[in-house]
């Protein structure tokens, strides 16, 4: 696992057990974000005057003030160069989930929002990869635009359930994910966008603890593989609560996305297995 330096700004590669406590960032990607390769030189113009450079230090400042010498941000921890090993990037996907819940701490930085009572407007809500990152990480921090805290994971709970429809009971990790319905936990996805279509498979890899191969360019395909996945090792029937959210209706068995679930946010799982309604 890579981490970034809070201090000296340098990436340093851990040993699977050997990895020391660290911060972990969650936000919405804009333009010019710091990447791996910038980090090679974190202090030249070219990176300084980049849109995402002030995003990448202000974390470190932030994670470095709690104490943690090490944080894990996406744009620069991954190495996502045309370089780079695709089995890297494959296997860092594929271990998102679990990074983010050893996170000692996880600030999300929500760039659009001042105050603490507009959170429930901030686009962080509608992205496909925030929702693994906001119930993987015990303890979430809530940043505004200028870094100033407006909250914590627990002390906002009603809003984020309010917001997200994920019950308080989850989001205080109260209930292990493996006993809420597959249905509805895709539910939870519902509505959310990804810059690429596959990613609306991929950012829930985590949630069903489940694996799979990247192949960016099958588009809709890779939801059709992660539902197969979730068949192998799971008997819940309620993957097939669905109804298509298009006006054509989908005459498969599986659906065609996440949205299809968009009215499965009741359905409960029981360890007979049957599918009932609160």
């Amino acid at each position: 696992m890579r981490l970034l330096h809070t201090s000296t700004f340098e990436i340093r590669t851990f040993p699977d057990g050997e990895t020391p406590p660290y911060a972990i960032l969650s936000h919405t990607w804009e333009e010019e974000e710091v990447t791996y390769t910038d980090l090679k030189d974190f202090h030249s113009t070219y990176v300084t005057e980049k849109k995402g450079f002030g995003k990448t230090k202000s974390s470190c400042c932030v994670a470095n003030a709690y104490g943690f010498a090490y944080i894990w941000i996406d744009t620069c921890c991954i190495d996502k160069s045309s370089k780079a090993d695709l089995t890297e990037i494959v296997s860092a996907i594929n271990s998102m989930y679990q990074w983010y819940g050893e996170a000692s701490i996880c600030y999300a930085y929500l760039a659009d929002i001042v105050s603490k009572k507009d959170i429930g407007n901030s686009r962080w809500f509608t992205r496909g990869w925030t929702l693994q990152e906001l119930i993987a990480p015990q303890h979430i921090i809530f940043l505004n635009k200028y870094w100033e805290p407006i909250g914590t994971k627990e002390s906002l709970q009603s809003e984020l359930s309010a917001r997200t429809k994920i019950p308080v009971y989850i989001l205080s990790g109260f209930v292990h994910m493996e006993n809420i319905s597959v249905a509805q936990r895709m539910a939870w996805a519902a509505g959310r966008q990804t810059t690429k279509v596959e990613d609306r498979a991929y950012s829930l890899l985590g949630l069903f603890g489940v694996s799979m191969p990247l192949l960016y360019g099958e588009g809709h395909t890779a939801f059709l593989k992660l539902q197969e996945e979730i068949i192998k090792v799971s008997d819940d029937e309620s993957i097939f609560a669905w109804k298509s959210a298009k006006e054509k209706n989908h005459s498969g068995p599986l659906a065609t996305s996440p949205d299809d679930f968009s009215d499965s946010y009741d359905i409960i799982m029981r360890h007979e297995h049957y599918l009932m309604s609160r």
